[in-house]
Formats: structure tokens, sequence, C-alpha cells
């Protein structure tokens, strides 16, 4: 059973779970104190679990794997022979790192204005990440804006993706750093539309939609 070091207020976890939920692989979770017990940063977790003191981490019966985006390739490449998390096409793939890449821009801006706010962390220089985290959604709301008009939904390909699961947790969260999504109404309707995708699990922040409720979609 693969084990992932976790915090249930991290999005950057919170896309291991949702991906291994959609795999159908079972979990065993180990929960670290992140806040206010700061257990990443402990000698003991430095030593065995990650030396670069960050979440997730994933083991794998001896195989340990940190970095949310590395852990979401490695688990599609290994669970998914479908490939419909992460296609063998190359150019498919070489897409989706792209994305995988904007993701950790979505974490040093957006997820850094959000431990800002709600965590105290107050050596974040909040207005650089505040306009930082715009600047990458601006250029997102844009390239789905022009996919919208083709008919297509996700950033890459004709279906949901890794692309898509790496990008979206700290974009939904953004409101906890200060930062509105009301200037970007394709960024809206993605994050609609992932949401309404079957075995959606949700986090603190983001909740599952109730299907007992007729859903309005930010586009129409």
């Amino acid at each position: 059973m693969i084990t992932l070091y976790d915090y249930e207020l991290s999005g950057n976890c919170f896309k291991v779970r949702q991906l291994a939920a959609w795999l159908q692989l079972p979990l065993q979770r180990i929960a670290i104190d992140f806040h206010p017990g700061k257990q990443h940063k402990s000698a003991q977790f430095l030593a065995q679990v990650n030396p670069l003191g960050q979440l997730p981490v994933i083991d794998d019966e001896g195989f340990i794997l940190r970095d949310a985006q590395a852990i979401l390739v490695y688990l599609a490449s290994r669970h998914d022979p479908a490939g419909h998390w992460y296609p063998a096409d190359p150019r498919l793939r070489g897409q989706i790192h792209v994305w995988l890449a904007t993701a950790d821009d979505i974490t040093r801006t957006a997820s850094a204005a959000r431990l800002h706010d709600t965590l105290g962390y107050d050596h974040i220089d909040i207005d650089a990440a505040r306009a930082g985290a715009h600047a990458v959604f601006r250029m997102m709301d844009d390239h789905l804006a022009e996919r919208h008009s083709a008919g297509l939904d996700w950033l890459v390909g004709q279906r949901a993706s890794l692309a898509d699961l790496a990008c979206f947790p700290y974009v939904a969260l953004s409101l906890d750093g200060g930062i509105s999504l009301a200037r970007y109404p394709a960024l809206r309707r993605w994050v609609w539309d992932f949401r309404h995708l079957p075995g959606f699990i949700g986090m603190a922040g983001i909740l599952v939609p109730d299907p007992a409720r007729v859903p309005i979609h930010p586009g129409a």
C-alpha cells in the first residue's frame, strides 16, 4: 500500500488524494502537523522523509518520492494503463509538463498568498505573491477562453488530465489569499467544470457539489 505523508489543508496533498481516488488506489495517510506544529521541519522528518521539509511525500513500498507534480506523474504512469490522466502521446505529455511547471508557479504565488493570509506567514511578500498569481491566472484565462471557443474545456487535449489536476487546487482556493477570480470568467468556468467531474472528492474550502441542487454554470 502507498503511504502518503499528508496535510488535510494542503492543495498539493489534495492533488495526490484526488488522483488516488480516481485511480482507486488505497492510501495509508500519515497526518503531518504542518500548522502550528511544523512537523515537516522536524529533524526526524528532514532525515527520514524529505530533506526539503515539504509535503506531499509518498512511500510506495520503500520507494520514497517527493514533490506533488512528480508524484502525479509517477502514480498515473504506474496505475493508469489507459492513459486517461497522463496520455502516452509525446505531444500531449509535453503540453502537460508545461502546465505542471505552471502549477509550481501557482504554488509560489497563490498558495504563498494563502499561507500569508490564513496561517500568518508574514515573511511572504504578499503584494508580489498576489501580482504573480494574477499574471498566471490571466494567462490561464486567455488560454482557456481560446480553447473553449474551439469546443474544448480543458488545458490539454480532449479531456481532463494531470495538467488540470496539478493547477486546480490553488486556483480554486485563491480567495483564501485575497485573490479574486472575478476578472477571469474562463478560469471560473474551468474550476466549476473540474469540481463537477465524476469522483471529485473535494477538500476543506473546495466543496463537492450537492447533486440535489441544480447547478448554475458560471458561464450561463
